[in-house]
């Protein structure tokens, strides 16, 4: 995994070490989805609508842009990618709020502009638990090497 990234090793071990790689101003992302109770095993069955565009497991960009350490990441980041205006713009970081909200939501009705065309998920447990699956399966977004 790349140095910028907390190696996915699942959201237990990561409490050891998260709140000290420098995370983007200083959030205990992984305290956040503790708190939020997702079900990683759950979350990557629900992970596979999100699969034909996104990649979790290494920096390849698809139609979307990959997912590695996405928790945590500011929106519009991935310098390879063909970001829309509005989404590099946004100023949003990727944490539990803004991930529940975005995943909640029809993404051209939450963003204006956005090029993502995502229904959204319907059922609040699917929310949560496939948050829980791009924690331990992506990693933890570390901004002190990006």
């Amino acid at each position: 995994m790349v140095a910028k990234y907390l190696a996915p090793l699942g959201v237990a071990a990561a409490l050891l070490v998260a709140p000290t790689i420098g995370a983007a101003q200083d959030v205990d992302y992984v305290a956040q989805v503790e708190a939020l109770g997702g079900d990683a095993k759950k979350g990557k069955k629900v992970y596979r609508k999100c699969k034909a565009c996104h990649e979790l497991a290494k920096e390849k960009n698809k139609v979307g842009p990959h997912q590695v350490g996405i928790i945590g990441r500011p929106a519009g980041i991935i310098a390879d990618f063909g970001y829309s205006d509005a989404m590099k713009d946004s100023g949003l970081v990727w944490d539990v709020e803004t991930l529940t909200a975005w995943l909640s939501t029809k993404s051209k009705s939450y963003m204006e502009g956005t090029k993502m065309n995502f229904a959204g998920l319907k059922k609040e447990n699917d929310v949560k638990n496939v948050i829980a699956y791009m924690a331990e399966e992506g990693g933890i977004y570390d901004a002190g090497t990006n």
